[in-house]
Formats: structure tokens, C-alpha cells, sequence
């Protein structure tokens, strides 16, 4: 393809094929995916990667933790086989936790797309898996090798055919042999429809093969990132915060240092690496980075190899993020997810109208492991409250940085003998601001069986809740017990007896701004949906609430709200 055919509507044409091609092999994914993981919480990415193994584009479905983490390891897989000894038909596989996502769960697949007999490009793609033996997904080992089976880059098909050893070994590892072998040949089965799609473009536009285009939007996204960063002032902006650690608390620290149009994000200062399972990976570290980073300076940047460019990510070797080998990284998540909250709490110096209070931000993941007729093992993910921004309200039981969804309660019954006894929005747990946090929410499960069963927690935001920005409130602290009230660990696993429940109880998100200046029809509403109670509503907001014409509403009283707010002020106390 000569560089005279990529002028703007021609590129716009090219480009908007390549996003609906890597969407549709991210939906092939989940439609045949054996586990309710990928096919009904997303926890997956899918992307498209050229001659030199660079990333181009990404599906819209999927998580940074994945697609950002896959865009920085295709060198690994090349490294270990050349293109030049690869053949069609051939697909790689890893988990490596240094070289991919940050923990053996996640099976990155890559396969190389031939045409004309040559590698034209290649499509990867990440998924969690159920199961990869050990002690089972949690915070609580004490070294890598406890957390289960670890596959070096390998070939998972050869010229077509299964790698069959490399199956038995999986399949004599796991404890749910049928879906994470079945979810395998789903990740294969899915690159090889971006692969199709992708062959039929290159013919029907007789490109010959995707590097040219590769070059136009990688070198338009790396000079869009780097107009962001230039709109920001030079200097470094400094923030740090705390999230529970496993026993001890993690402090992580951050410094951004803008010169021009480049950024180095440094953590030093941050905790040492854990005994435990909560360490990041710098891969994982990174991936989280730049995702906060473009949350708040570029979000209509497309994310590729580009658009990563002018952001270089260090951490110190041995601290929590930038755990070294063999250090325990199964609950990576619980650390990682705070990274882009960190990230805004430093620009909030600059850009404080484009950044979010923090949020729940860690995922709780949960796998629950027993008994009922045959040994079985379920993880599923949920989401607490978002942090408020200038021009909104939290979004509640929102799985924000991940963007992974939660999975009905009417699926998790109908593959597990989980029960969902009660599932709800956490009332009074927003962070109260003008602006405020979203809700959490609450659970009280239990299993299915006559045998005790182990609840294997990955949760965080107990001890230090989501801070508030702007002169916002806190959002409510998580907490997890079970439901005659004993407290629970909220990263061990732990034996509960049958017929016992859980109770989890997510965080909120923080608020933004002063909760006395938030609308008092807003602060109505939500004591109307059943969310903030009434004393909250007067005692925090300042709004005075009256019955309304409906039954059972209510309605601001602008009279006495207006005199409990102006009593509160400082200055009317003076």
C-alpha cells in the first residue's frame, strides 16, 4: 500500500475496520467461552498486533490490566520463537505473570495470521482462566510456585493440530479440567476469526499486509498523547495513598514529571514487595499507569503502541510494584487497581476538572472451592462504588478501573451451587460530596450442600475508605462477615461449615466537592430511591426533608434546608 492511499477518509475507512474486526474476534471469545468469567463478566481483551509484534488496535470489550499488559509481551513470545520458525496453523500460549497480566490465571494466546505465505500479523488475546491449580486463586501464598501451573511461551496448536502433552499437563493441574481446556481452544478459535476478517481486508484493499497502516496509527496516536501531555504545565506532581495490604498497610507513592511532551511516572517510595500475594508485577504496574494517565489527559486517544510512547513507567526492583521473581502475585488486582486513583490524585493539582475521587477501585474476586456430589470451584467478580467527578455522580457497584461486569445472580445460581441470598445497593455508603460516590453494594451468599465449603477472598478498601476530592467525603468502608456477624479475613482463604453465609459488604466511592452545596432535589431523590437516610440526609447534606404529594415521598424543605445550611458555615458559626 503506497503512502499517497492513507489520506484521512481512506485511513478513517481502514481504521474503523480494524476496531470492528478485533470487537468481533473479542465477541467470538466470549459467545463460545466455557466460563461465565469471559462470557458474562468481560474478563478478557483481544487485540491486533503487526509485523513486529506492535500493538495496533484493541477491542473496546476487555480490561487495561489485559490489553495493556498484552501490548507490552508480544516480544517475549517472539523472543522464545522466532517468526521465522513459526508455520501456519502454529498458536503461542503463556501465563507468565512477569511477561503478561501479572498472574498465572491469565493465559495470553498469540497466533501469527499468514497470507501469501508469510506473517502478515498477529492476534492476541488474554483471558482469566477458572482454575490453574496450586492453592486457587487468592492473596495468601507465599511464593509464586504455590499459586499454580506456570506455562512458558510454548506452542498451544502446531501447524493445526493440539499440542496434546502440553493439554494433559493442564488438564492433570486444574481442578475444572473442562472449562479452562475448553476456554483454550475458545482463545484459539477466536483469533482465528480476527485473522479472517483481517486477510479479507488485506485483499479486498490489496494492501499486502498492515504495516503501513500499523505506522499511520501508531505515529497519530503517539503525537495525540504527546499534545496531551504538552497542554499540561512542566513540573511533578506528587500525591501517595494507602490501601489495607494483606496484615500491614501499603503505602504507594507516585511522582509525575512532565517535561514538553513526555512523562515519567515514578513510585519510589512506595512499600516493599509483600510476603503475600498482593504484589504487581511493573508490566501490571504499567498497565494500570497509563490507563490512569489517559483516563484524565486523553481519552479519545486510541490505545496502541503509540499512544504508550512518551510514558515511561519505573518503580524500584523488589517493592510492591515491582515485585521480583519468586515473589506470590495471584491478588496482583487488590494493589493494581489503585494505580490509576493515585494517578488523578496527583493531577488533581493540574487537571482537577478532568479526574475522579477515588473509588472501591480494587475488584473483590471471589472463589468459593467445595463439595456437592463432585468437588467444584467458582470465582466471580464483583464491583463497589465509584469516585465523583466534577460534572457527575459516582457510578455505584461499578467495577472501575477493570471494567469488568458483574455476573447475574440468576447465572451464578444456574452453573454453581452458589446461592445469592440477597444482593443490594449499600445504603449510606456513597462518599458524600456535591458531586457524590457511587454506592456499594451488598451480598449474603452461601453454597448449596450438606459439606463445609472455602471462601477464598481478594478484598480491600476495609480499613482505608475512597478519599474524597475538592472538599468531598469518603465513601463507606468494605467489610466481609459472615451473617451471625463473625468477622472474616478479607484475603485468606477460609473454612466456612455448611449451611453458613457470607456477607460482603462493598465500598463506596468518595465524593467531589462540598457536600452543602449538592442540590437538595438530588439529595431528595436519593432518600427517595431507599440510598441515603433521612439523618444522613440533614446531618451531612444539610437538607431538610418534607413529606411530598405521592404517598410516602418526600421533598426539600427550601426554608429550613437553607437556614441548617447556613448555621453550618463557618463563618455564620463566627
Amino acid at each position: 500500500m503506497s503512502e499517497s492511499r492513507l489520506d484521512p477518509v481512506l485511513l478513517e475507512v481502514f481504521w474503523n475496520r480494524l476496531v470492528s474486526i478485533v470487537e468481533e474476534q473479542a465477541r467470538a471469545l466470549m459467545r463460545t467461552s466455557f466460563t461465565s468469567v469471559v462470557r458474562e463478566a468481560g474478563d478478557l481483551s483481544a487485540g491486533l498486533f503487526d509485523q513486529r509484534g506492535r500493538m495496533v488496535a484493541q477491542a473496546v470489550t476487555g480490561t487495561p490490566g489485559h490489553v495493556n499488559a498484552m501490548a507490552t509481551s508480544v516480544h517475549h513470545f517472539l523472543r522464545e520463537v522466532p517468526a521465522e520458525t513459526l508455520e501456519e496453523g502454529d498458536v503461542l500460549i503463556t501465563n507468565h505473570p512477569w511477561q503478561t497480566s501479572g498472574h498465572l490465571n491469565d493465559f495470553t494466546v498469540l497466533t501469527p495470521i499468514f497470507h501469501g505465505g508469510s506473517v502478515v500479523a498477529y492476534f492476541g488475546n488474554c483471558c482469566h482462566a477458572l482454575d490453574v491449580g496450586g492453592r486457587g486463586l487468592g492473596a495468601d501464598a507465599r511464593q509464586v510456585y504455590e499459586e499454580g501451573l506456570l506455562v512458558p511461551v510454548t506452542r498451544l496448536f502446531v501447524r493445526g493440530e493440539p499440542n496434546e502433552e502440553l493439554f494433559r499437563l493442564v488438564r492433570a493441574n486444574v481442578r475444572a479440567p473442562f472449562e479452562v481446556v475448553g476456554d483454550l481452544y475458545a482463545q484459539a478459535g477466536s483469533n482465528d476469526v480476527g485473522g479472517a476478517r483481517l486477510v479479507e481486508m488485506i485483499e479486498e484493499f490489496d494492501l499486502g499486509n498492515i504495516e503501513s497502516l500499523s505506522d499511520e496509527v501508531r505515529t497519530r496516536s503517539e503525537r495525540a498523547m504527546r499534545e496531551a501531555i504538552e497542554g499540561l504545565p512542566d513540573g511533578v506532581y506528587e500525591n501517595e495513598a494507602y490501601t489495607d495490604g494483606f496484615d500491614e498497610p501499603i503505602r504507594l507513592c507516585v511522582s509525575i514529571r512532565v517535561e514538553g511532551d513526555e512523562m515519567v511516572v515514578d513510585y519510589e517510595g512506595s512499600s516493599p514487595q509483600s510476603e503475600r500475594g498482593i504484589n504487581v508485577v511493573l508490566n501490571y504496574t504499567a498497565a494500570y499507569t497509563t490507563f490512569g494517565v489517559k483516563c484524565a489527559i486523553s481519552p479519545d486517544v486510541p490505545n496502541n503502541n503509540g499512544s504508550f510512547k512518551p510514558i515511561r513507567v519505573t518503580a524500584p526492583e523488589g517493592s510492591i510494584l515491582n515485585a521480583l521473581h519468586p515473589a506470590p502475585v495471584g491478588a496482583r488486582h487488590i494493589v493494581g487497581h489503585f494505580l490509576p486513583s493515585v494517578i488523578h490524585g496527583a493531577l488533581a493539582k493540574v487537571v482537577p476538572d478532568k479526574v475522579l475521587a477515588q473509588g472501591a477501585d480494587s475488584l473483590w474476586n471471589t472463589q468459593i472451592t467445595g463439595e456437592r456430589d463432585r468437588p467444584f470451584t467458582y470465582v466471580f467478580f464483583s464491583g463497589g462504588g465509584m469516585g465523583a467527578r466534577k460534572e457527575g455522580d459516582g457510578l455505584s457497584a461499578t467495577a472501575f478501573p477493570s471494567g469488568i461486569r458483574g455476573v447475574p445472580a440468576e447465572v451464578i445460581e444456574s452453573i454453581s451451587p452458589i446461592v445469592m441470598h440477597r444482593r443490594e445497593l449499600r445504603p449510606d455508603s456513597e462518599g458524600p460530596g456535591r458531586r457524590r460516590g457511587g454506592f456499594g453494594q451488598e451480598m449474603e451468599i452461601g453454597v448449596r450442600s450438606q459439606a463445609p465449603w472455602v471462601l477464598s477472598a481478594m478484598y480491600d478498601r476495609t480499613r482505608w475508605p475512597a478519599q474524597g476530592i475538592q472538599g468531598g467525603s469518603p465513601g463507606g468502608a468494605g467489610a466481609v462477615r459472615t451473617a451471625d456477624g463473625r468477622e472474616l479475613h478479607p484475603k485468606r482463604q477460609q473454612p466456612m461449615q455448611a449451611g453458613e453465609r457470607a456477607v460482603l459488604s462493598l465500598p463506596g466511592g468518595g465524593g467531589y466537592g462540598e457536600p452543602s452545596e449538592r442540590e437538595p432535589d438530588l439529595v431528595a431523590r436519593d432518600v427517595g430511591d431507599g440510598l441515603v437516610s433521612v439523618e444522613r440526609a440533614r446531618e451531612v447534606y444539610g437538607v431538610v426533608l418534607k413529606s411530598g404529594e405521592e404517598p410516602g415521598s418526600c421533598v426539600p424543605d427550601p426554608e429550613a434546608t437553607a437556614s441548617l445550611r447556613a448555621a453550618s458555615r463557618p463563618e455564620e458559626r463566627s
